[in-house]
């Protein structure tokens, strides 16, 4: 993803805190050298419909999201993903998150806000053939464009994967994991239940 669409997903977490904020990736399923990418090229904003927690709850309704995927289609783009925060808690994956995917093969973007401040982003790929074998996989995010003017695109891209150098934005993600995506493209929606995650 652009480091514009990167900085405004955590943006939302912060403008949103101390509730979770939510949305839907939109973009494309390729195949790299062999395995799965996940390219994003738009984050669109949904609204958390949760009224009973919406400090560790999330909600994006089924219209709405059904709306994000037609807008998506009409520029030739696909669900790759969602996104939510976690206020004042870590960018890990909760039981509840679990419970809730159903996109097999899609993104599951986490980033813990604390105080009002949007910390660590980290992604996870919901792997699996069907609902009774799903699991999450850490997976990487690729950031593309320069932290600062100053610096070139491949020291840019270190300084994202946590490796020493430059401080300025340094801490802006610790991603790890493994990469590898399954594609799916040609997707149509497959579940109308809600999507409630923490």
């Amino acid at each position: 993803m652009s480091m514009q669409i990167y900085d405004e997903v955590r943006r939302h977490g912060e403008e949103i805190y101390p509730h979770e904020c939510c949305g839907v990736l939109l973009g494309h399923f390729l195949n790299e050298e062999g395995r799965p990418v996940n390219e994003v090229e738009d984050a669109i904003r949904a609204g958390n419909t949760r009224t009973d927690s919406a400090h560790n709850r999330y909600h994006i309704a089924p219209q709405e999201l059904v709306r994000i995927q037609r807008q998506g289609r009409e520029r030739g783009l696909d669900i790759v993903g969602f996104y939510h925060s976690h206020p004042d808690h870590p960018a890990r994956w909760s039981p509840t998150d679990f419970a809730e995917a159903h996109w097999l093969g899609c993104s599951y973007v986490i980033t813990a806000v604390e105080h009002g401040a949007a910390r660590q982003t980290n992604s996870f790929r919901l792997a699996g053939t069907r609902e009774e074998d799903k699991s999450f996989e850490d997976e990487s995010i690729e950031v593309t464009g320069q932290l600062d003017p100053g610096l070139p695109p491949q020291q840019a891209k270190t300084e994202l994967a946590g490796d020493p150098g430059p401080p300025p934005r340094q801490a802006k993600a610790e991603l790890a994991g493994d990469p590898g995506r399954e594609p799916r493209p040609g997707r149509e929606l497959a579940q109308s239940s809600p999507f409630a995650a923490q």
